[in-house]
């Protein structure tokens, strides 16, 4: 497979949307290790990031890989990392040293069944670990979750500019379902100019390329001076507040809803089916589908919640984003909850009965 031309429309697994997206973003450096669901990605871009005239790494593990993509993003250079669950925990060190080394990097995370080393189906149980930090430290990443291969490849693109704006790296959260699921994609690529385009003078304020002729930089995470480090906390508390500007959600028949739904990524996907064939028979239910989950869209659901709606969240794991959204909601409202298991593949007629019975207070 070649790297995707503008316009064209291309039939590509999720994990190769997000290979195929990163090079649209101008990533011209990859390093990982192999592991399943997400193996497609470091395949395609084995071949691809060379022709790209970029960099491929096949590290010897993951603490490897991720401690590669700390130095290249010192770097200022494009690059990501890309793993499945048991692989995204052996790189947290390096994430942490990447977050309080105000470093921008891109983690992609196919998620699988676990805890542990699971099993290679479908979960959603890395959602705390991906929007609390996952890490030591009081940190936060920027975490996208596409619900779609087009997603899959135009969050690539978003990514990398939100990492290299806000200095952090961001985490593009999918899953089994996603990587391993195939359909049309449009490809584009950001034109010189607009919002998600780089140049050649990105991080040149910070990056380290040499000394001549300027003082010299230092990029750390180690802070020993009296006050130091509280200072450096302060600054990166300011900086998760203003990503705030950039949350985003999608809502699908919300407006007159009685119940809405919330469910992110593919699940949210598959509720969206559900939602939509519960529409036709009459009950009025809606989908919000968080597509930053940190930061989270907790104001707009606030504010459905002081409309009176109820709520309910539907996830692939045993409850993990139902917390944010009790928390945006705990003063006028409180949701349900319904999981289904890690390792399992829903289908839109699971979710018809727990709908159900939560809008007719069962």
């Amino acid at each position: 497979m070649s790297a995707a031309r503008d316009g064209e429309r291309i039939f590509i697994k999720g994990n190769e949307a997000v290979a195929h997206g990163a090079l649209a973003a101008g990533c011209r450096c990859y390093f990982g290790y192999p592991i399943t669901p997400q193996n497609d990605i470091p395949e395609l871009l084995s071949s691809l990031i060379p022709e790209a005239g970029g960099e491929f790494v096949q590290a010897e593990s993951e603490v490897a890989a991720a401690n590669m993509l700390l130095g290249s993003a010192a770097c200022g250079v494009r690059a990501f990392t890309s793993s499945s669950s048991p692989g995204i925990s052996l790189m947290q060190e390096a994430i942490s040293y990447m977050a309080g080394s105000e470093l921008p990097g891109v983690i992609v995370n196919m998620v699988r069944g676990g805890p542990g080393l699971g099993d290679i189906g479908p979960s959603q149980g890395d959602y705390f670990q991906a929007v609390k930090g996952g890490g030591h430290g009081d940190y936060r990443l920027f975490v996208l979750a596409p619900a779609t291969c087009q997603e899959a490849y135009d969050h690539m693109i978003e990514a990398f500019h939100l990492a290299f704006k806000y200095r952090n790296p961001v985490m593009v959260l999918g899953d089994a379902i996603l990587g391993q699921m195939k359909e049309p994609v449009t490809a584009w690529t950001p034109r010189l100019g607009d919002s998600l385009s780089h140049d050649d003078t990105e991080g040149a304020e910070w990056r380290l390329e040499g000394s001549a002729n300027r003082p010299a930089r230092l990029l750390k995470s180690l802070h020993l001076e009296e006050g130091a480090l509280a200072t450096h906390n302060k600054k990166l508390v300011a900086k998760y507040k203003e990503m705030e500007q950039e949350v985003r959600a999608e809502e699908c028949l919300c407006e007159d809803a009685e119940l809405i739904v919330a469910a992110f990524g593919s699940i949210g996907r598959i509720v969206k089916s559900t939602v939509r064939h519960l529409r036709d028979k009459g009950h009025k239910v809606g989908l919000f589908r968080p597509i930053t989950l940190f930061p989270f869209p907790t104001a707009r659901l606030e504010a459905m919640a002081v409309e009176g709606k109820r709520f309910l969240t539907i996830e692939h794991n045993t409850g993990q984003m139902v917390e944010d959204v009790r928390l945006a909601i705990r003063h006028h409202a409180d949701s349900a909850f319904h999981g289904c298991m890690p390792g399992d593949l829903p289908s839109p007629d699971d979710f018809v009965h727990p709908i159900l019975n939560v809008l007719e207070g069962k």
